[in-house]
């Protein structure tokens, strides 16, 4: 006969009402990247001060947007709950509710970010008035630009250093289904401008066009990418097992008969740990230098239009892996192709896991959702982890 502990399923049903109601305010703010976060982080900043021993805004700046660095308790090291708050937008999407408005059904709750990533953050924020005075911190580093290029990390990452977080476990709290990732590819955006001469299509020895070599790079691209898999730069691990050279958008021309002077594409290199960003633009950069000797007049310029996003190697975090192993028995590593924060965060020495409730399956999707077991599971490992790594839980 199994028994039922009405105690514990009072302290259950509990947690998951301190969860969802902090899950709630949370997804009412229209926190779509680009926009004011300035009334989220207000509400979040009240929210976090009675436990606070600091609590830091970053200001906006030209490329980043505000941030928030919070630290419960005093001392060194300890342990960082990271992600972000911003969200993809929700225009074109057939969702079938309000997406900024907390819905529950079916065991599960919907609403744009639930589980990208404003999840982990509710489970978080629930834990602080549960919290007796700790041996080491408790951080939160709080992004607000992640969905745009994770541009944010590189700064909090410092600021935690800064305060004396050298020596704390990174915990990145992006959708994993509750599995620990140990890896992932690095990332960055290109564009890519071909200049080159016009003229009367009737003409075309007088003009070099833009289009044509745009053809021929975007097509030397993928060469490139195939390259790397006939030398063997592979990587078992991920389930695109190489580098991921792909463009995602082309425009040029003004019209049919004239030969186009200009064309313009939008790419993006995601690159396995072990290799480096600038090696592979090398090689394409190359094709670029080719297709300008061979067709006279013509100019081709590439920029980044987003800094690197550092990959996560798994490497360095052996210690972390066992902490959090231990409270999640049946987890297996894993390796994703997508970007996260969590490089930035092991560039700067701190030991750097992804795991976080909810399904990447789920994110960036019309009526978002995830499980509320997922939530109630997470909020039970993360006290469980604060209470190893911090005490005081």
């Amino acid at each position: 006969m199994i028994k039922f502990s009405f105690r514990a399923l009072k302290a259950q049903e509990t947690e998951m009402t301190e969860i969802r109601e902090r899950l709630a305010r949370l997804v009412a703010f229209p926190s779509v990247s680009g926009s004011d976060m300035g009334a989220m982080l207000d509400w979040l900043t009240a929210e976090v001060a009675p436990y606070a021993s600091l609590c830091q805004r970053l200001p906006a700046t030209a490329h980043c947007a505000e941030a928030l660095l919070v630290r419960i308790g005093e001392g060194e090291g300890g342990l960082v709950l990271a992600g972000h708050l911003d969200v993809v937008p929700v225009a074109g999407q057939p969702w079938t509710g309000e997406p900024f408005t907390l819905r529950e059904a079916d065991g599960r709750y919907y609403g744009r970010g639930v589980c990208d990533m404003k999840g982990f953050f509710a489970c978080a924020l629930a834990l602080l008035p549960q919290l007796s005075p700790l041996r080491a911190p408790l951080w939160l580093a709080i992004s607000c630009d992640e969905e745009i290029g994770c541009l944010s990390a590189p700064r909090l990452a410092r600021a935690l250093r800064e305060h004396g977080a050298d020596g704390a476990y990174v915990w990145v709290g992006e959708p994993t289904l509750l599995q620990p990732v140990v890896a992932q590819k690095g990332i960055t955006n290109l564009r890519t401008v071909v200049h080159g001469r016009a003229a009367h299509s009737s003409q075309v020895g007088q003009g070099a066009s833009a289009i044509h070599a745009a053809a021929r790079l975007v097509a030397a691209i993928e060469d490139v990418m195939r390259e790397l898999q006939d030398e063997g730069q592979l990587d078992p691990h991920f389930d695109v097992q190489h580098a991921s050279l792909h463009v995602g958008k082309i425009t040029g021309g003004s019209a049919i008969n004239i030969v186009a002077d200009r064309c313009q594409f939008d790419w993006e290199i995601r690159h396995l740990p072990h290799e480096t960003f600038d090696a592979l633009r090398a090689r394409v950069a190359a094709r670029e230098r080719a297709l300008e000797a061979q067709y006279p007049g013509l100019r081709i310029e590439t920029t980044p239009t987003t800094a690197t996003v550092a990959a996560l190697q798994d490497a360095d975090n052996a210690d972390w892996l066992a902490l959090l192993g231990a409270h999640l028995p049946d987890a297996a590593r894993q390796y994703v192709a997508y970007a996260t924060e969590a490089g930035a965060y092991q560039q700067a020495g701190m030991q750097t896991l992804i795991c976080g409730p909810g399904s990447i399956r789920q994110a960036h999707q019309a009526d978002e959702w995830i499980e509320t077991a997922q939530l109630s599971q997470c909020a039970r490992v993360m006290q469980a982890v604060i209470a190893a790594r911090c005490g005081g839980a």
